[in-house]
């Protein structure tokens, strides 16, 4: 049996918390956020592997798991176990070539937003379209058109950052976070997949029994 544990550092998202990739069959998201938090209290207590997260991401994950009325005792568990930290904005470098990549593409994504928006107007000017309708389908593609797979939020900037910072891997189940932490140079790691690697971690040092 190993003698020593592997120090990691885990920066994870609010997918990861609300994704259906962590439960098991018929589980609810309050049973499956309780045996992710234990989960990781283990995995810090035992083997020292640390998660993050940043306080705006952090902010964000609790206001919605107020409004979808989970136990208070998941908040407790996650203050408990789960990190706050704000990123070095000041202090980590972003390469020039990323920030490049980022404009070019915000750029095209609002050409292809522009073209969406003239689509729906030539549609609302036919007979028999139903303006709702429009609005509707205009709002659906719009949103593919210039959020899918981009950097939309303080929040994930506040993540990537943070991650870099610490030299740590990201958690998400966001497709977009994923394509920029390759950008980024971070390893990362599909949510689904967190809770199989630290089982995996705890068994293996057999370090896997409950908490007290």
């Amino acid at each position: 049996m190993a003698d020593h544990s592997p120090k990691q550092r885990f920066v994870l998202d609010t997918s990861l918390f609300l994704s259906e990739e962590i439960r098991t069959e018929g589980e609810t998201l309050e049973a499956a956020l309780y045996r992710l938090l234990d989960a990781i209290a283990r995995a810090k207590l035992r083997l020292d592997i640390s998660c993050y997260m940043a306080p705006s991401v952090h902010a964000e994950l609790i206001g919605i798991l107020h409004e979808r009325g989970i136990d208070g005792e998941i908040e407790t568990q996650l203050n408990t176990w789960v990190i706050k930290k704000h990123p070095a904005r000041y202090e980590v470098m972003v390469p020039a070539a990323v920030v490049h990549e980022f404009v070019h593409e915000m750029s095209d994504r609002v050409n292809r937003g522009l073209r969406v928006s003239e689509e729906a107007v030539r549609r609302a000017g036919e007979d028999g379209e139903d303006p709702e309708r429009v609005v509707s389908d205009l709002r659906t593609e719009y949103r593919t058109e210039l959020r899918k797979g981009v950097l939309d939020s303080g929040e994930d900037f506040d993540l990537l950052i943070l991650a870099r910072e610490l030299d740590a891997g990201v958690v998400t189940e966001d497709t977009g976070i994923v394509d920029w932490a390759e950008d980024f140079g971070l390893r990362y790691l599909r949510g689904r997949d967190f809770l199989p690697l630290l089982d995996a971690y705890l068994s293996g040092t057999g370090r896997d029994d409950p908490l007290d």
